[in-house]
């Protein structure tokens, strides 16, 4: 198996200044093409952290990844200390140049002393050209390792590595195969779901490894196969994903890059139904969820977010009775809000929250990460009460794919 290491170069990805989203493509770009990427790490832009790294790297991956500090400006050391690195002058790069000047004449600028000096490049490096900027990228080997050294921007970065350093990766190395296979489920802990497949798990081939990825509210199951031929790697992983979905199809929604969200959008569409939401203590984060899938229009009428118990009565038409008896967050008052906003917008389902988000308003009755979740169908109305903890935002979002859950296994 071919592996690879990503080293990313900056100051601001070590004081949280910007995320690091190169590393995360990068690794699923190495992936797909059958690299598998052994470690992801993150220096300053200082020469002693890039040597060490470098050589750290280079003592145990096929691969190196490097990406940053490739600017114009003084703080932009990475091709110097790549220069001294791989033992080589700088020396001009009239192609390289040549680009430089076009690229720039088109956006309006002149060629400044510090972007002439970034067509100088070791002479020992293969200039991988940067459709999008003006500094290259470098390709540079040292006994059968490639180190290739990319500008941090990402919109660059992604075209080199895109256009030029994958199809040259696979020509040289001609790696294996690496496939998944990620089954989504939701309403089942991880500990219950591990329970419920043990037997099937410790029967796996050892071609096959298995990853537990939980988030609030959901799990995901994620299966990767490895091996030389892509036939063979297919037949086992499909074998095995459907001994996997028989043991667990009722927890089942989605695949892969699927959402929840985008799985009811389309069963709402295919059947022609429409669905609205009355939300309390998730804010409108169920409907931000749902209208964040195109075309949603289509099965989506809206929602009210009815905070105040005034909104829950003058909109959404909860007695002011239930409110004073069961409190906001009662199964009596989540049941006509589903219902109440069920006829004002004359849809199908609708789906209906309310709960303690905290981190305070909890009471020994009803602590924090009390709600409760009320689905008006066509024919009934289904309502349950939830305890999730005591983090607002992970309440929040279980509540939402809760509510979710609920209103998918209606729809299937």
């Amino acid at each position: 198996m071919i592996t690879a290491e990503i080293i990313n170069i900056g100051d601001e990805l070590l004081i949280g200044q910007v995320v690091n989203t190169n590393a995360s493509w990068m690794a699923k770009q190495l992936n797909e093409a059958g690299i598998e990427v052994l470690r992801v790490i993150a220096i300053s832009d200082k020469r002693e952290e890039i040597i060490h790294a470098l050589n750290d790297s280079g003592n145990r991956a096929d691969v190196i990844l490097l990406t940053g500090g490739l600017g114009p400006t003084r703080d932009d050391i990475t091709k110097k200390v790549l220069a001294e690195y791989f033992q080589s002058d700088l020396v001009f790069n009239e192609k390289v140049f040549e680009h430089i000047k076009t690229l720039l004449s088109k956006r309006g600028f002149d060629v400044s002393k510090l972007r002439t000096e970034q067509a100088e490049i070791p002479a020992n490096c293969k200039a991988l050209p940067n459709e999008h900027g003006t500094a290259p990228g470098m390709w540079f080997e040292k006994d059968n390792h490639v180190f290739v050294s990319m500008p941090g921007v990402p919109y660059e970065m992604k075209s080199i590595v895109a256009d030029h350093v994958i199809p040259a990766l696979i020509e040289k190395f001609k790696p294996g195969v690496i496939l998944h296979k990620t089954f989504l489920t939701q309403g089942v802990p991880e500990s219950v779901l591990a329970k419920r497949i043990e037997d099937w798990e410790d029967k796996l081939p050892k071609t096959i490894k298995l990853a537990y990825l939980p988030q609030p509210g959901m799990v995901r199951l994620r299966l990767t196969a490895r091996g030389n031929e892509r036939t063979s790697v297919e037949k086992v992983l499909l074998e095995e994903s459907a001994k996997l979905e028989e043991i667990i199809s009722d927890v089942i929604f989605g695949y892969d890059e699927q959402s929840l969200e985008s799985v009811i959008g389309n069963k709402l569409l295919k059947n022609k139904q429409m669905l609205a939401t009355a939300e309390s203590c998730t804010g409108g984060y169920i409907a931000h969820l749902i209208t964040s899938i195109a075309g949603s229009s289509d099965y989506f009428k809206g929602s009210v977010v009815a905070y105040s118990n005034e909104i829950k009565e003058n909109v959404l038409g909860v007695k002011g009775e239930s409110l004073t008896e069961f409190g906001a967050v009662s199964e009596a008052v989540v049941i006509q809000m589903a219902e109440g906003v069920k006829l004002k917008f004359n849809t199908d389902f609708a789906l209906a929250v309310s709960g303690i988000a905290g981190p305070s308003g909890g009471t020994e009755e009803k602590p924090v990460g009390t709600t409760w979740i009320a689905l008006a169908t066509p024919e009934k109305i289904i309502a349950r009460k939830f305890l999730f903890g005591e983090h607002r935002e992970r309440n929040i979002r279980k509540t939402a794919l809760a509510a979710l859950n609920i209103l998918w296994n209606e729809l299937k």
